[in-house]
């Protein structure tokens, strides 16, 4: 809980100074935010070094963590579906290719822009985000509540990038390699997922 609150606390910050533009211009160059990023995943990944068991730790886990990203997939696809029929103008098919995204909002907006308009593309860059914001902002809180491998189904593709040294704090360093593979095959499947239920 201590966690989320610190992390809530320096979103709420940065909201703030960005809303009222209290910072100079040149912090919000997106160059310092994917700088800020390698440092991070650079610290988490020496810390991870410095044990020097994480191979074998991944090797002592569960064989069917392999699936977990068929698990996310399947899962935010029911979400969407549940959502989907709630919704006017949009069919489920524009739902699931929403979704489809798994936070990688960049890619998938633009594709989904591309085939369905910009209202769509919109809508799917928004939740998008609001999915790696709940991941950065809840991940202690679902890690205490839902077990460890939730905020890395939570991150979606996100999570050998931006959530990932947020997840490797909450849910232990062991899991890092677990949060990398994840983020991968997610990451991969973007492209071709959100392109099929595009052309549906």
């Amino acid at each position: 809980m201590k966690s989320s609150l610190i992390i809530l606390s320096f979103f709420a910050t940065g909201l703030l100074l960005g809303i009222f533009r209290l910072l100079p211009e040149t912090l919000f160059n997106e160059e310092i935010s994917f700088y800020v990023l390698c440092c991070l995943m650079f610290t988490v990944g020496f810390s991870i070094g410095q044990q020097g068991n994480f191979v074998r730790q991944f090797r002592r886990l569960n064989p069917r963590i392999v699936f977990l990203p068929l698990f996310t997939i399947a899962g935010t696809w029911l979400g969407a579906l549940a959502v989907g029929f709630f919704i006017d103008g949009f069919s489920l098919f524009d739902s699931l290719a929403a979704s489809s995204g798994f936070g990688y909002y960049s890619l998938s907006s633009i594709l989904i822009t591309r085939y369905k308009g910009v209202e769509l593309g919109t809508i799917a860059l928004l939740s998008n985000i609001v999915r790696e914001i709940f991941t950065l902002l809840f991940a202690p809180l679902m890690v205490k509540y839902f077990g460890k491998l939730s905020p890395i189904s939570s991150g979606g593709a996100t999570t050998m990038d931006t959530t990932f040294p947020v997840i490797v704090q909450s849910a232990g360093k062991d899991l890092a390699l677990v949060s990398i593979y994840h983020g991968f095959i997610m990451d991969f499947s973007v492209p071709f997922l959100v392109t099929f239920w595009c052309s549906l």
